[in-house]
Order: structure tokens, then C-alpha cells, then sequence
């Protein structure tokens, strides 16, 4: 038995050897990206790169599976990289404790296979989209998950068929301006926000871990045959 012997049970160790040279980028690390993170380390993808440039809050205890008393502080890459240490020890990491800007791209970045867009930022998720576009790299992106709490309402679609969620709404709105036409693959939810102030964001560990696991799902059945 080893750590993927219940996987290789249902999709063989093809999979598995096909899952484990990938490489997977995922930008933000809070709710929605460090779950995700979690999600495909323990599926068998043993490649990331990681981007985040914020650290780690009190705050955060509430929803993002990264953050422990003992790590506040740190910046969130770190604490990606000490959990991933203690469930995956193939795992190797390229990290950048970076905001996506327009400086971002002229940094020299791995040949990357897919990746998991978990920020909150409209200007980073459309620079992602341009270079998911212009290199043939697989992406999907998050959507808003705060001030939602039925993690039942969350989907996979694509960007155009969104509703009830601003951050969708915004996003739309620039590829709209940028011309991209892109039928962006998203987690979003249905639900009505339960606070609609732009300044009042609360959040739940349901909802946003939920969204992450539904990322990594996508990214791991691109690759079942």
C-alpha cells in the first residue's frame, strides 16, 4: 500500500504517473487556494508554483486551512510549503511572494501546465487569462465566495453564465473591454450575497473550502480518460 493506493483502485497508476509530472500554478493562497493546494498535493501532483505576496492574519483562522497559531506572521507561501512537507515529500515548489502585476510575467517561470486562479484581484485574473491564453496552459478561476454560506450553491461553469456574484460581474466586465472572449472556466455560487455592502465581506470555511476542493476537482478530472 502506498499514499496513492486508494486513487490507483478506481483510475489505475497511469494516473497517477501522468498527475505526477504535472505542474500546477496556483495564485492566492487563502480560503480557496490553500485547499486547493491540499486537495491535489494529496491526488498526486507533486509540481507547483506558488503566488502569493500577503501574509498570514488572526483572521485567517477562520477558513483557511494554512493558518495555525503558530504560523501568524508568515508569509502564506512558507506555510504552504512547511504543510506540504508533512503530507507530500516529492513535492517540489517554485514560490513567489509576488503580486501578479505587469511586471510579473517578465520573471522567469517554469514551464507550467495548468493553472488555479484563487486571488480576489481583477487586474491579476485578467493578466492570468492573457497568459493562460497566449502559452496554451489549462486555467480555471475562483470566484467570489464571500458573504455566501450555502456551499451547496457553488458550480462549475464558465464566466458568461455566472449570477449573483460582483467579483464574476467585474471580471465579465473587463474581458468584455479587453476583448477576450474566452469562455473562462469559474467556481461561483448562485446565492445572493447575505451582505451586500462593498465594504462588509464576511466569510465561511464552508463556502471558500468547498470552492477550493471544486478547483482541484476540475484540474483533476482534466485528466481522466
Amino acid at each position: 500500500m502506498n499514499e496513492y493506493s486508494r486513487i490507483e483502485k478506481m483510475l489505475g497508476k497511469d494516473f497517477i504517473g501522468k498527475i505526477n509530472k504535472l505542474t500546477v500554478m496556483i495564485v492566492g493562497l487563502g480560503g480557496v487556494g490553500g485547499i486547493a493546494l491540499e486537495v491535489l498535493a494529496r491526488s498526486g501532483i507533486c509540481n507547483f508554483v506558488l503566488v502569493d505576496y500577503d501574509v498570514i492574519e488572526k483572521s485567517n483562522l477562520n477558513r483557511q486551512i494554512l493558518t495555525t497559531l503558530d504560523n501568524i506572521g508568515k508569509f502564506k507561501t512558507e506555510a504552504a510549503k512547511e504543510r506540504l512537507s508533512l503530507i507530500n515529500k516529492n513535492c517540489k515548489l517554485k514560490i513567489y511572494n509576488k503580486k501578479v502585476d505587469n511586471n510579473f510575467f517578465d520573471l522567469e517561470l517554469p514551464k507550467i501546465d495548468f493553472i488555479v486562479d484563487a486571488c480576489d484581484d481583477i487586474n491579476a485574473k485578467i493578466l492570468l487569462i492573457k497568459y493562460a491564453l497566449k502559452n496554451n496552459i489549462e486555467i480555471i478561476s475562483s470566484c467570489g465566495t464571500g458573504n455566501k454560506i450555502h456551499p451547496e450553491m457553488l458550480e462549475i461553469t464558465n464566466i458568461w453564465k455566472t449570477e449573483q456574484d460582483p467579483l464574476a460581474k467585474a471580471l465579465r466586465t473587463r474581458l468584455k473591454k479587453e476583448n477576450l472572449n474566452y469562455k473562462l472556466p469559474v467556481v461561483c455560487s448562485k446565492e445572493p450575497p447575505l451582505i451586500k455592502t462593498k465594504d462588509s465581506v464576511g466569510s465561511l470555511a464552508t463556502v471558500t473550502n468547498s470552492a477550493g476542493i471544486l478547483l482541484a476537482s476540475y484540474v483533476i478530472n482534466k485528466y481522466i480518460n
